[in-house]
């Protein structure tokens, strides 16, 4: 059975703003456009969207009009297949525009008529796109020459320093402006001095901490038009995914000051909630905590769930049957994540298993007859139960699996062998519990063919709730537990089980 997925129940429920509907009315005049279908593609985080089309294009003559406004942002002109895509436009204060440009040298003969916004950008695209030509060539007329690296690094000085004489220019006459805005989105903020490490060299470590201090510097997360750009997601994704520590205490702190910057109810903020539970749900990597604990990043799906969606602070993303559905999920984790101390279970060995089939427990269906054969037996019943608790070791390597599940019957036998390797050096004990009853005899039988050396034990009366007290949607499950009986780590394959638990003689060996 598949695990429960929260982004496939979520219905997004993005509440775009809406104001004044004038309409817009957006002409194109592309002389060469061979296409006679365009798309109008609008940017949403990850995602894009057609948001209007003209299906008789003649002469490059294209229109794209409606009656409701558009939402702020940056859009894409597509052409017929969807994957031609030609220039990018600005949708802000002004949405009745023309276009011209011809496909002989679409960049240089780009034109709007009534948006301040799109000649702006305009200006900025051709001035950077002809400078990159010219040092293109540049770098062609360099090869041959005796000194090329001098004649490059002069060149470079030079395109530097007039690339950046236009920017700062093109930022003082233009400040305030959204194409700023989308242009600073790209834009990555280094320290212009660096100080040196006691090695003499540029200090990496300052470096690294001032570029992720300054990595949102100038951006608005306030602005709903950044989210619709090119530019947003790869922003945010590149920062949560390769910025900062990937561990999830980190990631509880930076998500935090991220939405700290936000206001509730922003397309921003909702989308990036959207994202975040998403990523931190199906994120399964396993690392370490200073004190040699395993820890997943379910420690941060449950504090976002916890602190934003449960809370009530995301009302824009999830319904509220999804919120339901989230908190059921939540609960479940929360009690499982490393450092908690799982609950006692009652289970029968295959001696045990028998007696209590002779008392009827195997052909019994409802709860009712379960429960009244539990009831007028239990004196017998109580002696024969094997518990966790009872089980004495440093490490109780916990199994749930079923017999007739293909992988455990791979993963079982492997887990064997590999604890061979660690036996009588380190105190262990396997306590492998068969998920189902009605399997009993070739649980049995599989136990004895594969010499399981472990305490082999079935839930033959079904009073544990082993799927919601252990996670266990798909088997096998594996957990480590201290002597304790709190998680050291879980769902682990048989390859993990002897790895983890040398590592964490190891991290022990250390602290004594």
């Amino acid at each position: 059975m598949k695990k429960f997925t929260l982004v496939c129940l979520a219905l997004f429920i993005f509440s775009f703003s809406t104001k004044a509907q004038t309409g817009y009315d957006i002409k194109l005049n592309l002389k060469g456009c061979q296409d006679t279908s365009m798309y109008l593609v609008r940017y949403y985080f990850t995602s894009n969207f057609i948001v209007d089309s003209c299906k008789k294009v003649k002469n490059g003559k294209i229109q794209f009009k409606g009656k409701e406004d558009l939402e702020k942002g940056v859009y894409a002109i597509v052409g017929e297949n969807k994957s031609s895509f030609y220039f990018q436009i600005f949708v802000n204060e002004d949405k009745k525009f023309t276009i011209s440009s011809d496909f002989a040298d679409m960049v240089n003969t780009l034109k709007a008529d009534g948006s301040k916004e799109n000649e702006l950008a305009f200006t900025y695209m051709k001035y950077m796109t002809n400078k990159s030509k010219e040092f293109g060539k540049i770098i062609q007329e360099s090869k041959g020459r005796k000194d090329s690296v001098a004649f490059l690094t002069e060149k470079q000085k030079l395109f530097s320093e007039e690339t950046k004489k236009f920017e700062d220019d093109f930022s003082l006459k233009n400040k305030g402006s959204f194409i700023l805005d989308f242009l600073n989105l790209n834009k990555e903020k280094y320290p212009t001095e660096i100080p040196k490490a006691k090695n003499g060299r540029p200090d990496s470590t300052y470096q690294y901490f001032y570029y992720k201090a300054h990595y949102f510097d100038g951006m608005d997360l306030n602005d709903n038009r950044i989210i619709r750009t090119p530019f947003f997601a790869d922003r945010v994704k590149k920062y949560f995914e390769t910025v900062i520590v990937q561990h999830p205490d980190t990631f509880i702190v930076e998500m935090d000051k991220f939405f700290a910057k936000c206001t509730q109810g922003t397309d921003v903020y909702n989308s990036m909630i959207g994202y975040l539970t998403y990523k931190f749900e199906n994120n399964k990597t396993m690392t370490f905590d200073n004190k040699g604990n395993t820890v997943t990043f379910e420690k941060a799906f449950v504090h976002i769930c916890d602190k934003y969606i449960i809370s009530g602070k995301a009302p824009g993303v999830y319904t509220e049957e999804t919120v339901k559905k989230i908190k059921e999920r939540v609960d479940i984790t929360r009690n499982l994540l490393t450092g908690a101390k799982v609950p006692d279970i009652q289970m029968f060995d295959s001696i045990g298993g028998k007696a209590i089939r002779k008392m009827g427990f195997d052909t019994a269906k409802t709860t009712v007859s379960i429960s009244d054969l539990y009831n007028n037996n239990i004196d017998r019943i109580a002696p024969l139960y094997k518990s966790l608790y009872s089980v004495n070791a440093k490490y109780t390597i916990l199994v749930f699996w079923a017999e007739d599940c293909g992988h455990c019957q791979t993963e079982m036998p492997k887990l064997q062998e590999n604890l061979a390797a660690i036996k009588g050096k380190v105190d262990f004990k396997v306590f492998a519990v068969q998920t189902k009853a009605d399997l009993f005899e070739k649980w049995c039988k599989f136990i004895v063919d594969k010499k399981l050396d472990f305490i082999n034990v079935y839930e033959g009366i079904p009073f544990n709730n082993l799927r919601d007290k252990f996670d266990i949607f798909a088997t096998p499950v594996i957990y480590i537990l201290d002597k304790d009986k709190r998680i050291k780590a879980k769902k682990l394959s048989a390859e993990q089980v002897v790895e983890i638990i040398k590592i964490m003689e190891e991290v022990d060996k250390k602290k004594s």
